[in-house]
């Protein structure tokens, strides 16, 4: 099951699980849309993965399965700009 992190690792935006904006990796790394696409190119800095948008959970789930409130922010790994 997704974690459904809270922010971006690169900006630490806000990306609430009905976010539109958030893009993930294979391992769950977290960024926002603009940071994926303007700075790392749609490529995880920290694995090499793909980043693809991120599912939202479903609203009658949240009680039960609820997002991650563990913020991850890594400013220095995504100094990387798209070429």
């Amino acid at each position: 099951m997704l974690d459904i992190r809270p922010n971006c690792e690169c900006c630490n935006a806000d990306l609430p699980n009905e976010s539109m904006d958030a893009r993930i990796c294979t391992f769950e790394c977290t960024f926002c849309a603009h940071c994926a696409d303007e700075r790392l190119a749609n490529v995880c800095p920290n694995c090499g993965g793909e980043l693809v948008r991120r599912p939202r959970r479903p609203a009658s789930k949240l009680g039960k399965y609820p997002p991650s409130i563990e913020r991850i922010y890594k400013p220095d790994g995504c100094l990387r700009t798209a070429a």
